[in-house]
């Protein structure tokens, strides 16, 4: 049997600090040393924890706890956000997630200061909040596409900051992931997308276009690293050619923020024994 990577292997692998975008293997498997048989069994095995530690946070919001945790996805497209969603978030109690994916601005959140959207969708206490795309697409996008002049964009960082300092110092644990896969895997997702019927209706023409945007696109996650990864919201970087390997790295990532919640069971607000007695009695 495949055995555990060491408690903190892999989330420190992961860590941001000092990685440059251009010089990142996105084919490499910081932290984890076995093969990719290994490695589907260790995250079968790992999934149970982590929705056994999912259940007891539900457990702890049920009961007035107000903490909880945000997962942020960011990476460009066909990096795997979405098997993220599905293999990992869609592996616990979905009564205990909180899940939004944001897009274009509607033309209501256009009316609205750039993080007004995002206050909306921030998850309740007792919830794992998952952002698929987030507010760094105000410093991603905006950026790579003049789509706001560059006094602008350039203050959000310090924003950013600021509002994630607020979350977390009112009790949500954030845990942000940018996923990279390399423009050839890129380009083999993009193609298999276009022979499979089933997959028709997740490409969009436009994301060819966007790959001539690449170098324009590591200046910007390259500035988003280094302005915003802090101590206490730290950016990971998930290389994500190979997609068991970046399922195995969330899943660990949401393992160790957990964990470092130090959960137990609430006690119950009631008397065990006698409602022991009134059940044997009914």
């Amino acid at each position: 049997m495949p055995k555990s990577p060491r408690p903190g292997s892999i989330t420190k692998a992961l860590r941001a600090d000092g990685v440059k975008v251009g010089d990142l293997d996105t084919s490499a498997t910081p932290g984890y040393k076995g093969a990719k048989a290994d490695g589907e069994k260790l995250l079968a095995e790992r999934t149970q924890v982590l929705s056994d530690l999912q259940e007891m946070l539900y457990a702890n919001g049920r009961s007035g706890d107000p903490r909880s945790v945000l997962l942020v996805l960011q990476g460009m497209d066909t990096a795997g956000k979405g098997g993220i969603v599905r293999h990992v978030i869609g592996s616990v109690d979905p009564q205990g997630v909180d899940h939004a994916a944001f897009g274009v601005p509607t033309a209501e959140e256009k009316r609205h200061h750039y993080l007004w959207r995002i206050r909306r969708k921030l998850p309740r206490g007792g919830q794992i909040g998952v952002f698929d795309r987030s507010h760094y697409e105000d410093v991603l996008v905006v950026r790579v596409h003049d789509l706001v002049a560059p006094e602008v964009w350039g203050k959000r960082y310090d924003e950013i900051n600021k509002f994630e300092a607020k979350l977390v110092e009112a009790g949500t644990t954030i845990v942000k992931v940018a996923m990279f896969v390399s423009l050839d895997e890129q380009k083999k997702r993009l193609a298999q997308r276009l022979e499979r019927p089933d997959k028709y209706w997740k490409f969009n023409p436009g994301d060819i276009d966007e790959r001539a945007y690449w170098p324009a696109y590591q200046e910007a996650y390259q500035a988003m690293l280094d302005r915003t990864s802090t101590e206490q919201a730290p950016w990971h970087v998930i290389p994500a050619d190979r997609k068991w390997y970046a399922r195995l790295a969330v899943t660990e990532l949401l393992i160790d923020a957990l964990q470092r919640l130090e959960l137990t069971w609430p006690k119950a607000q009631f008397d065990v024994a006698e409602q022991q007695r009134r059940l044997a009695d009914a």
